[in-house]
């Protein structure tokens, strides 16, 4: 098989719900919460502008790629994704990320920094505290199964309908643990800020993430950081989406022209 074969086919296994379109003219790579999928931003394109092409990225081990090794280190898995995307970096683009998404774009925008790659023109971080601040809540992703099961579900993330599925449960205890393991074993490595714009969303009702862990972004970038507060808890980015999506909408304008 040709190598450009090859890539055309990994690229789509990582863009699974890509719908390019000829108007497009900002391609918005969207990166999931640990144990989320592409559904996650399911219908976003039709709330945004024509003109933005949506990317969610499938992560391996969930949805359409659930036969696949999960990865449980940051660091390789920002490596492949700036391998993989970079034929899509063709047009201006921007990153957003919710939670442990939000570190994923963040570390990969540094990445492509180091490797002297595009960058996107815009960072949207949400629910998530600034990297440089360790995380006081204990690791919970080597913790036994039942206890492994409570913690998860505190994050009230994942449809209570799905925990009373044994056979559903034990296909996503694996990739729930590995995203997990991703996140609490991330160590921060000290570097310049970033030279693009960072927009930090926050809910407002969101116990596990504290105001000013959210405005610590700012150290993050030499250019503007903006925060926005949305109702809800730590998944504001579904009982809020309308208002979130207008919101992001708002911000990529300028990037359209």
């Amino acid at each position: 098989m040709q190598p450009h074969i090859v890539m055309t086919k990994k690229l789509d296994a990582w863009l699974t719900y890509r719908h390019p379109n000829s108007q497009t003219r900002l391609r918005l790579f969207c990166f999931p919460y640990a144990g989320g999928g592409t559904s996650v931003f399911g219908n976003w394109s039709n709330l945004l502008p024509a003109q933005i092409e949506v990317c969610p990225i499938q992560l391996p081990g969930r949805e359409t790629r659930i036969n696949e090794a999960p990865f449980k280190r940051l660091s390789c898995l920002v490596e492949e994704l700036a391998d993989v995307l970079l034929p899509v970096f063709d047009l201006p683009f921007a990153f957003f990320g919710h939670s442990m998404g939000a570190l994923i774009s963040f570390e990969l925008t540094r990445r492509l920094r180091q490797r002297h790659l595009p960058l996107p023109s815009r960072l949207f971080v949400s629910g998530s505290g600034a990297p440089q601040l360790s995380d006081p809540k204990p690791p919970i992703h080597q913790l036994p199964r039942e206890e492994f099961i409570a913690a998860v579900r505190r994050f009230n993330g994942t449809p209570e309908e799905v925990w009373e599925q044994e056979e559903l449960v034990e296909i996503l205890l694996p990739h729930l643990r590995a995203d997990f393991e991703i996140c609490e074993t991330y160590v921060y490595q000290s570097a310049s800020p970033l030279s693009i714009p960072i927009t930090v969303y926050g809910g407002r009702q969101d116990q596990k993430i504290k105001l000013e862990w959210l405005d610590a972004w700012c150290e993050q970038t030499t250019r503007t950081c903006i925060l926005h507060m949305f109702p809800g808890d730590h998944f504001f980015l579904h009982s809020s989406r309308k208002q979130l999506l207008m919101t992001l909408s708002q911000e990529l304008q300028p990037i359209l022209g």
